[in-house]
């Protein structure tokens, strides 16, 4: 099992492009596998398709991560958009799709109601799947209605892989459906080993297999105990669930979590601090020196 850990910014501010350079090349200089620029439209952070487009320009080996909004786009368009991006980097992009944060203004900015969400990623995964081969295709559904598009240039990497997250029954089946992975987030380890088990059974029903290589998990983690208002917010998205043990506390707390994960058979991970920190350079330092005997 090959462990592979990534660095999330999060919904944190980006340093301006002088930093963001930097930052990308400590990454790298680091022995992180990745960076991660999650999609929020109404956070006070990059777009990150043009973030990492900026990234892979700089520096030629970091890979790409984006944990990317699926409903309210266009297919076609962001099969384009990702195709190129995995072109022009070399055939470093991972993407992970998510319907988005089910709460204001955020919810309302995507453009689609919450109802609707799953229902579209559920047609526009599999269509994306077939334009990422190259070959012309026709589609009429509630995405999009067009006939004999032939996206070019396809992805580098073929056949280009998709993950997908969310922790509810229908993010599962969606997963096991259609997707080459999953990343979830703000979960125990005890939650993601039943869950990865309803994942595998739903790929089974369909007649896919996904790689046990390929279960991750996104840990945002904390330098001090988590405020009353933060934990609030956090219980309020994922009810039944103690925010004190999906927010890890120190570098310490983390790699401890990390280690439960590795437990139950998820070697992927992207690691984010919840506040900006000090200094980039040094949290990540810190990051290298908790967590370097855990890659392989």
């Amino acid at each position: 099992m090959k462990v592979r850990i990534g660095v999330g910014v999060g919904a944190l501010s980006l340093p301006d492009h002088h930093g963001f350079a930097h930052l990308v090349d400590d990454i790298d200089e680091l022995g992180f596998d990745s960076i991660w620029l999650p999609e929020i439209l109404t956070a006070p952070t990059v777009e990150p398709l043009t973030a990492l487009a900026f990234a892979a320009a700089h520096n030629p080996r970091i890979k790409l991560g984006t944990t990317l909004l699926l409903p309210g786009r266009n297919p076609v368009r962001l099969a384009k958009e990702l195709a190129t991006l995995d072109v022009l980097s070399g055939g470093r992009l991972l993407a992970t799709f998510v319907p988005g944060i089910p709460r204001r203004p955020e919810s309302g900015a995507v453009g689609v109601p919450g109802p609707e969400k799953g229902r579209l990623m559920d047609e526009m995964l599999p269509l994306l799947r077939r334009l990422w081969t190259g070959e012309t295709v026709s589609h009429h559904g509630e995405s999009a209605d067009f006939d004999d598009v032939c996206v070019s240039p396809a992805p580098l990497q073929q056949p280009f892989e998709f993950w997908t997250g969310g922790m509810a029954p229908a993010a599962l089946r969606r997963c096991g459906r259609f997707a080459d992975g999953w990343l979830p987030s703000a979960c125990t380890p005890d939650e993601v080993a039943v869950a990865a088990s309803v994942i595998h059974d739903v790929a089974d029903e369909e007649g896919r297999t996904i790689s046990p290589e390929h279960f991750g998990v996104s840990i945002g983690y904390s330098h001090h105990p988590l405020s009353p208002k933060v934990a609030q917010a956090m219980a309020s998205q994922r009810r039944g669930v103690d925010p004190s043990e999906v927010v890890p506390v120190g570098i310490d707390g983390l790699r401890d979590l990390m280690e439960g994960f590795l437990d139950v058979g998820f070697s992927k991970f992207v690691v984010r601090p919840i506040e900006a920190p000090h200094s980039w350079r040094a949290e990540l330092e810190l990051l290298a020196d908790g967590t370097a005997d855990l890659q392989t």
